[in-house]
């Protein structure tokens, strides 16, 4: 038997399956929304992992292809690595929750989340976020929730709540929001320069649709939660830090991490460190947590500092910025590159155009997302922190800080009729400390504009963090935060913008809860301060997008024709479009609405490719002039190739004034003639004359 629970949810009923399968499972939550249906599961281990100083939670979003009736596309008919928006969606449901487990908490936590049938009209990533919060809040494993989520879309200017995928895709706002019962606990959002007081007015909107999902959530909680489990706490003995604090005092410690220098900061930190383990060395139940220990205790100074005394690690002052810089074209060769630089980050971004045929392919469950034009990568590498770890492909968070970069900059990019080139932006770390996603974004910018790609407008990022008190009005809002103040700090609030409204939101936090006030106070910073990075460094670096690409990009010309006569450019097995890109060795592109991008590096031979696409599809007049090679000679004429796959036949009559007896008496195979053209003969065939070309 099992029991099922449900809900109006923005207009269409949201149920959840309890005790009907995953039973073995410590709490499962088969959920429907419209004809959406995920499996939402939550595990937990009976012992805590050993030797580790974190909480072991894992968040998995398995998109599987007969969701939507797909088999997956390639020579492997099985879903493989996870897309790029399993992983995201993953990091969006991880967020919000994680800060909700107990932090002494050290038991291996999974929350895995299968997507088994997909309603274009429901979103299945929603669907995930609700049912790992459910599925965790009813099972015995320790969590300070429930949580929810809502996703708000911006469609002809009115707000819609959990849009569909299309409006999703189409509109101008991509929001989702978690809260716990009280305070708004995660926002990410890419938005099309939404200005910032409708922005907070869609997140309030999400938070208040959430206090309805919590409701619900915490009657299931009441019928059929089971008590959560007892656990071995890994919390540091309080005895352990009396004995820290008689060897390094408070104002040692505040010495050690109070610099600008991140380096001078950690070598302090490592002498502290060796001074305690010998110290404590016949303490042998100390030395397993007293790397966490002197963590904690770096944490407290810090944070008693900024709030206390408003004194930041470095010496700024709370709404200081770092020192900054911007360049472009340090890099040759290249189709554009360009640096920006925030104290001790510093991110240099590469841009590279293509032929649109060069988009991504995207095989995922989103049917109005099969392809994407624009794509920003972002690396991370170990050296950029002063670290030595061999390179294994981007991770989840490289994937993450990718996306939120590329979604900050796709309001801003020319339309493809603008601007037919496929875009990818890499921007790669070479020092890191604190921030390097809203880094990439203004690097980005740079490099974009330096790369000759028009785009509308400059986009800039930055970052807040908070430190809290006791009470909901002791606070103090950081900006531009730096690494130590990131990992010490209870807040991570990156937005991005243009002049005109926000692009991008990302906002991470280690508290249960923001209020208002520190939302709004966060985006107004933010707001301040990305006006300061485009109006001080970028402009003055680069105005404006340079009016052409550069010397080693590819150019692109792009003609249309009547989409009925694609098949006469592309011939008979491709016969005739090879034969053009052989001959003036440039990449040809045709779109199902006729649309003809001619791209290669070579002015002349492009223009050459553009006038045999015209001849081709060109309705044949009488009077017109062509220029043609003779490519085969009979007794009655001779024929004229005047573009590729296209012939006409000039009769012996007409290839001199004189009387000929012979065509070969005139003409060879390979010769250059120009000949205009007479219509068509009985034979339907298109009739040339050289003798009148000059008559024209």
């Amino acid at each position: 038997m099992y029991k099922t629970f449900s809900m109006e949810l923005a207009g269409r009923t949201l149920s959840v399956d309890i005790g009907r399968v995953a039973a073995q499972a410590n709490g499962a939550a088969f959920m429907h929304y419209g004809d959406t249906t995920v499996l939402s599961t939550a595990t937990a281990s009976e012992k805590p992992r050993e030797g580790i100083d974190f909480f072991p939670l894992s968040v998995e979003y398995e998109e599987k292809l007969y969701s939507v009736g797909k088999i997956p596309g390639g020579f492997n008919k099985r879903e493989g690595k996870a897309s790029e928006n399993s992983v995201l969606t993953s990091r969006v449901i991880d967020r919000p929750m994680r800060p909700l487990f107990p932090k002494d908490y050290r038991n291996d936590v999974t929350l895995n989340n299968l997507v088994l049938s997909v309603d274009p009209a429901c979103r299945p990533e929603l669907v995930a976020m609700l049912g790992a919060a459910i599925a965790t809040s009813i099972s015995d494993i320790p969590f300070d929730g429930p949580c929810a989520m809502t996703q708000v879309g911006l469609v002809d200017g009115e707000f819609v709540l959990n849009p569909s995928q299309e409006q999703w895709k189409n509109g101008d706002l991509t929001l989702t929001v978690a809260s716990t019962g009280e305070k708004v606990i995660m926002i990410e959002a890419g938005a099309n320069e939404v200005p910032e007081k409708k922005m907070i007015e869609a997140i309030y909107m999400a938070h208040e649709v959430n206090q309805t999902i919590i409701a619900f959530i915490n009657k299931i909680v009441a019928e059929l939660g089971k008590p959560k489990h007892e656990y071995t706490s890994c919390a540091v003995p309080e005895e352990l830090f009396a004995a820290i604090k008689e060897i390094v005092p408070p104002a040692e410690m505040e010495e050690a991490v109070f610099t600008d220098v991140k380096q001078v900061r950690e070598e302090n930190i490592r002498n502290i460190t060796a001074r305690l383990e010998e110290a404590f060395a016949d303490k042998e139940e100390w030395l397993p947590v007293l790397g966490e220990a002197i963590y904690q205790y770096q944490k407290k100074t810090v944070r008693k500092m900024i709030l206390k005394d408003h004194k930041r690690p470095d010496g700024r002052a709370i709404t200081q910025i770092r020192p900054l810089a911007a360049e472009i074209d340090i890099i040759p060769r290249v189709h554009g590159s360009g640096m920006f630089t925030r104290g001790q980050t510093q991110i240099c971004t590469i841009t590279t155009l293509a032929p649109l045929s060069e988009m991504q392919r995207i095989d995922g469950l989103d049917e109005n997302e099969v392809n994407k034009r624009y794509m920003h990568h972002y690396n991370f590498p170990s050296y950029s922190v002063g670290e030595t770890k061999p390179s294994r492909g981007p991770g989840r968070r490289e994937i993450g800080h990718g996306a939120l970069a590329e979604k900050a900059l796709i309001p801003v990019l020319p339309t493809e009729d603008e601007f037919p080139y496929a875009i990818r932006t890499v921007s790669e770390t070479f020092e890191s400390n604190g921030s390097t996603s809203q880094a990439s974004i203004c690097a980005s910018t740079l490099s974009l504009m330096a790369a000759g790609v028009p785009i509308k407008k400059q986009v800039a990022g930055i970052s807040c963090g908070l430190v809290t008190g006791d009470t909901d009005d002791d606070y103090i809002v950081l900006t531009d935060i730096q690494g130590l103040e990131d990992f010490f700090g209870d807040m991570d609030f990156k937005v991005a913008g243009t002049h005109d409204g926000i692009t991008a939101i990302q906002m991470d936090i280690k508290i249960h809860g923001l209020t208002r006030p520190i939302v709004e106070e966060a985006i107004a910073k933010t707001k301040e301060a990305r006006e300061y990075i485009m109006n001080e460094v970028m402009t003055p670096c680069i105005a404006a997008p340079r009016a052409e690409v550069g010397t080693y990009a590819p150019k692109i010309i792009s003609v249309q024709i009547d989409p009925e006569k694609i098949g006469d450019v592309v011939g008979q097995r491709g016969k005739t479009i090879n034969e053009i890109i052989a001959r003036t060795g440039v990449k040809i592109d045709i779109t199902d609405d006729g649309k003809v991008s001619v791209c290669g590096t070579d002015k002349e031979m492009m223009d050459k490719a553009v006038e045999m696409v015209k001849i081709i599809t060109t309705d044949f007049q009488e009077g017109q002039i062509f220029k043609g090679v003779v490519v085969s000679i009979k007794e009655f004429g001779a024929f004229i190739e005047f573009a590729p796959g296209k012939e006409g036949m000039v009769h012996i009559s007409k290839i001199a004034k004189e009387r000929i007896n012979h065509v070969e008496d005139v003409l060879t195979l390979g010769d250059v003639v120009t000949v205009v053209c007479l219509g068509k003969d009985k034979m339907g065939r298109i009739s040339f004359s050289m003798k009148d070309v000059a008559q024209v």
